[in-house]
């Protein structure tokens, strides 16, 4: 999803148990790269917490509403990511 200038993603794993691996991999490392039609763009991520996360993945909901059911499958919480460009 993007607002602005920002990427988030949501690390639903459709619902299973465990968290997505990649989002193991935002947490051991705040840099990664994205690429939006051919073009690589270096990002740092930052997992979101409290009512910003709430209020992103309520915008994944509102573009899919199958985020709300993915989250009826699990007890754990699901992770949420901004990514922003980062300079090289």
């Amino acid at each position: 999803m993007r607002e602005g200038d920002r990427l988030f993603l949501a690390g639903s794993n459709f619902g299973r148990p465990h968290h997505p691996a990649w989002s193991e991999n935002l947490l051991a490392n705040r840099e990664a790269t994205v690429t939006i039609g051919g073009a690589e763009i270096p990002v740092n991520t930052t997992l979101l917490t409290g009512q910003e996360a709430d209020s992103a993945f309520e915008q994944f909901v509102e573009n899919n509403p199958t985020y709300s059911v993915y989250k009826t499958r699990t007890a754990r919480n699901l992770r949420v990511f901004a990514l922003e460009r980062r300079l090289t």
